[in-house]
């Protein structure tokens, strides 16, 4: 199985990160936007309470999870139907 879509949503992942880090998003509007770990950080804790390494940290985990999730789907898929032909 390739990890196509695993490597691309890790690089989602890295560049949301990067953008945040760099300052153009002052707000950090982007970053929950799309960080998932900082939606459920938000929730229980106050966000300024965590480390930011860690939420980059999770927030590329994250988004490779996602892309392993549909590598399979697609990996399932694929085979299924090339075991009917």
């Amino acid at each position: 199985m390739r990890y196509k879509f695993t490597a691309i949503a890790a690089l989602i992942g890295l560049a949301l990160c990067l953008y945040n880090s760099t300052g153009y998003d002052p707000h950090n509007m982007v970053f929950f936007m799309f960080s998932v770990p900082a939606w459920f950080v938000d929730l229980f804790i106050d966000v300024h309470e965590v480390s930011v390494m860690l939420m980059y940290v999770l927030t590329v985990a994250t988004w490779a999870l996602l892309g392993l999730i549909a590598d399979t789907i697609v990996y399932r898929t694929s085979s299924r139907t090339r075991y009917r032909a």
